[in-house]
């Protein structure tokens, strides 16, 4: 094996791109992990990469609500393998949500677009080998839903929202069942825990009154990432199963 630069791609397409890096790079080893058990199976007992591409959402129909760029580096710390990581995105509305978190996180050392081709990644990633970081995007002016979805408050309202991005409330006694939580903490999504995160992101006109409608519409459009960060946090028993 490679004593050279070890570079892991996770994605679905991660061979398409592996043949050309290979190419590229002197005295180096590509491993791909095209789905969750590759990744795991990838960085389980090995010898730490130097550099992890991943993609921020695996444009997989059977994967895209079950591991993204986000659970890998999960992955990475779960196995004690932690490697600086490149997060590669498709460029949809769909990935903002997942963005912002990763921009905080520390083990990010850098976020790549997919259609800049390959030339941008193969910079990126000897910049990244080299223990630096790539220059950091504008920060989003809301909030992140990363950081609102802390302290007891915050997880009782991503566990709220969790059970309606997932499908699994439809009313106050439904959503209090999915989220275990008391009918009379149900009751309070709109007042005290959803509401007035939306209201804090500018994600609602202060015009028109706070419903349940709004909220319930609020955790459709944000669904992927409410379930992602549930799933990463302890708080999968409140998807069961996703209903779309």
């Amino acid at each position: 094996m490679s004593s050279g630069l070890r570079i892991l791609v996770a994605s679905p397409l991660g061979r398409v791109v592996a043949g050309p890096l290979e190419s590229g790079f002197d005295d180096v080893t590509v491993v791909v992990a095209a789905d969750q058990d590759e990744f795991v199976r990838g960085v389980a007992g090995r010898v730490r990469f130097d550099v992890v591409v991943a993609d921020l959402i695996w444009n997989r129909p059977e994967m895209e609500w079950s591991f993204d760029g986000l659970d890998a580096i999960d992955a990475l710390n779960n196995a004690d393998r932690l490697a600086p990581v490149l997060l590669a995105t498709q460029g949809h509305s769909m990935e903002r949500d997942h963005l912002e978190e990763a921009r905080l996180r520390p083990e990010v050392s850098g976020v790549i677009a997919k259609s800049d081709g390959l030339m941008p990644l193969m910079n990126a990633i000897r910049t990244v080998a080299l223990g630096q970081r790539l220059p950091a995007t504008t920060p989003s002016r809301r909030p992140p839903l990363y950081e609102l979805f802390v302290g007891r408050r915050g997880h009782t309202a991503g566990r709220l929202a969790g059970a309606i991005a997932s499908g699994n409330a439809a009313d106050t006694a439904t959503l209090a069942a999915a989220a275990k939580v008391s009918p009379n903490t149900a009751n309070k999504v709109t007042s005290h825990y959803l509401g007035p995160i939306i209201e804090s992101r500018g994600e609602h006109d202060d015009r028109l009154p706070m419903t349940q409608s709004v909220v319930y519409r609020w955790c459709g459009v944000h669904a992927r990432y409410i379930v992602s960060w549930c799933r990463r946090n302890g708080h999968s028993d409140v998807l069961g199963t996703i209903h779309f």
